[in-house]
């Protein structure tokens, strides 16, 4: 093969072993071919430059941008989405209608406390130990009416807790160590 003839194989730059063999011609139009490619690259560069010194080059127009503002409820859900938080928001929207989701007499004597997101665990505290008797009874029809509202599964359990005992008080005529008048019974 002579340096007048083209390569078999295509292009110089695609068998760079035989770049040496070709004739000035051939290496003047790899050469320009490379300084044309970093012209570019340059000029991509300058005009990325420019672009962000002008706001990054994008004009507002008339058709909405992800820059226009929007309104408070689709900010939030949009962060909510990003975050991950909707089972842990989903929830926290049961908490707030409590009332409408086990109806009016069994809010009045329970509450909601917590969720455990890792173990699907609503805690709910009731005032009485008869009515958080009567909420374990009722138990697997909340679970079931609690996954229909926040989708299957979301609820596992209901951990259901009876009443607060009485505020341990510390004052000037206690036993050091005592824990109140509980510890005299055993």
């Amino acid at each position: 093969m002579t340096a007048q003839e083209p390569m078999p194989g295509g292009t110089p730059e695609e068998a760079p072993e035989q770049v040496s063999e070709h004739s000035g011609v051939d290496l003047a139009r790899v050469a320009l071919r490379a300084a044309k490619e970093a012209a570019r690259a340059r000029g991509d560069a300058v005009q990325q430059k420019k672009q962000s010194r002008r706001g990054g080059g994008l004009r507002s127009g008339s058709g909405r941008d992800r820059r226009d503002p929007m309104a408070l409820g689709a900010a939030i859900n949009r962060l909510v989405t990003e975050r991950g938080w909707e089972a842990p928001a989903a929830v926290g929207g049961v908490m707030g209608r409590w009332p409408q989701i086990v109806g009016e007499d069994l809010a009045k004597h329970c509450e909601p406390e917590s969720y455990d997101e890792d173990e699907r665990v609503l805690t709910v505290r009731c005032d009485s130990t008869a009515w958080a008797t009567n909420v374990r009874l009722l138990a697997p029809q909340l679970v079931a009416r609690l996954n229909e509202d926040l989708g299957h599964g979301r609820v596992r359990v209901i951990k259901v807790l009876g009443p607060h005992g009485p505020a341990r008080r510390f004052g000037p005529l206690r036993a050091p160590g005592s824990t109140g008048p509980g510890d005299t019974y055993g």
